[in-house]
């Protein structure tokens, strides 16, 4: 026996393309400390810290604008803070983070020529949590087909699409940016109820969105960002107790000058 395997409590194997990693299975997934992110003389977000564990839905909630999609970006690696730091089980952001952290981007990403079938394998090339049976499932809930080409679709259809996919990842931490945009109000809760059910004890759902209402009754943590910093975050019902007011009337009374 090696000495360092004393030293070892739980090793977990991790493949991802051709990288193979061991890392120590731990109750804290993500934390951020003092993120900032500037481009040029504009701050996106900044000195935000948080931190995200495992069997809770959270909700980045604020306008457009005031820095959730910049937050998640840095959690998804696919943008570097200007300072601060993230980790994810103890490890910076990097390959071993994106083979567990699912990121559904608002943009459109996927190729014009692919149908639903073509972005599932590609998906499945790229990564190895992809559960294709769970997509295909995923699909039909979502009232879509395989066949069907992305790039004809509409806004909602999109949309749905982009969640099934993202969905279909067993991740640890899966983020949803904006995920109800472009969907009709009788479709949105068919969505919220397969986000329900996507929600593991072991993993943890993330979802921007300044469609409050649509969201408190099924989080767990909302963080409030106005103009790139954290305002307020919590256990969504100790805040409802300790501010005597819905989520939603939270949301009113932080962002109401915004508006103006």
């Amino acid at each position: 026996m090696c000495p360092e395997s004393n030293e070892v409590i739980w090793l977990v194997n991790i493949q991802i393309n051709n990288y193979c990693f061991c890392t120590q299975e731990r109750e804290k997934m993500l934390k951020c400390e003092n993120l900032v992110k500037k481009y040029l003389n504009v701050t996106a977000v900044s000195d935000i810290s948080t931190q995200i564990e495992p069997g809770k839905i959270y909700a980045l909630l604020g306008p457009n604008g005031s820095g959730k999609t910049t937050f998640m970006k840095m959690v998804a690696g696919l943008i570097k803070p200007t300072s601060g730091k993230i980790t994810f089980d103890e490890q910076p952001i990097g390959i071993y983070s994106k083979a567990h952290i699912a990121y559904m981007p608002t943009e459109g990403y996927f190729y014009n020529y692919m149908t639903c079938r073509d972005a599932g394998k590609y998906y499945k090339d790229f990564f190895a949590d992809f559960d294709e049976n769970k997509y295909y499932n995923l699909l039909q809930q979502m009232d879509l087909e395989p066949s069907q080409k992305l790039s004809k679709m509409s806004s909602g259809m999109m949309a749905k699409a982009k969640i099934a996919i993202t969905l279909a990842r067993n991740s640890k931490i899966i983020m949803l940016d904006e995920p109800l945009n472009g969907i009709d109000i009788i479709a949105r809760e068919k969505v919220i109820n397969t986000v329900i059910e996507n929600a593991r004890p072991d993993n943890a759902i993330i979802m921007s969105s300044h469609l409050v209402d649509e969201l408190e009754k099924i989080i767990d943590y909302a963080i409030f960002i106005r103009q790139g910093q954290v305002v307020m975050q919590g256990d969504a019902e100790e805040l409802r107790v300790q501010k005597g007011m819905s989520i939603v009337d939270m949301y009113k009374q932080i962002y109401a000058y915004d508006a103006v």
